[in-house]
């Protein structure tokens, strides 16, 4: 296994562990989500100016079979998130455990698949 998929799959593994959220992690993954990453991968934007780059890039990648926007998403794991926030993908950035700490990013996760429950 590389050395950087270990601390990933032990994130994940604690995500997937944590079980049914309270509201208060919802909100927090909610706050996290519109500080961290609402800017790129919101729903379409306001009147005159232009959609965020994640959801347009989104858009293009899926043609409309998963919903570019997160929010709108079903498919989403908690590993695959964690996998994204720690590492990044092409363009998104990887976001250090000093910008988003393991905490937060269970709430995100939980709050990003709160859908699925």
């Amino acid at each position: 296994m590389p050395r950087a998929a270990v601390p990933v799959t032990a994130l994940a593994i604690g995500i997937l562990g944590a079980g049914g959220a309270s509201a208060a992690n919802l909100a927090a993954g909610k706050a996290t989500y519109e500080l961290w990453c609402a800017g790129c991968h919101a729903a379409h934007g306001t009147p005159g100016r232009p959609e965020p780059a994640g959801t347009a890039i989104l858009q293009i990648r899926y043609q409309g079979k998963v919903p570019a926007v997160l929010t709108d998403r079903t498919d989403l794991t908690a590993a695959y998130i964690a996998l994204m926030v720690r590492h990044g993908r092409n363009a998104m950035p990887f976001f250090r455990k000093t910008e988003i700490t393991d905490a937060q990013l269970r709430d995100l996760a939980a709050w990003l698949t709160r859908a699925r429950r």
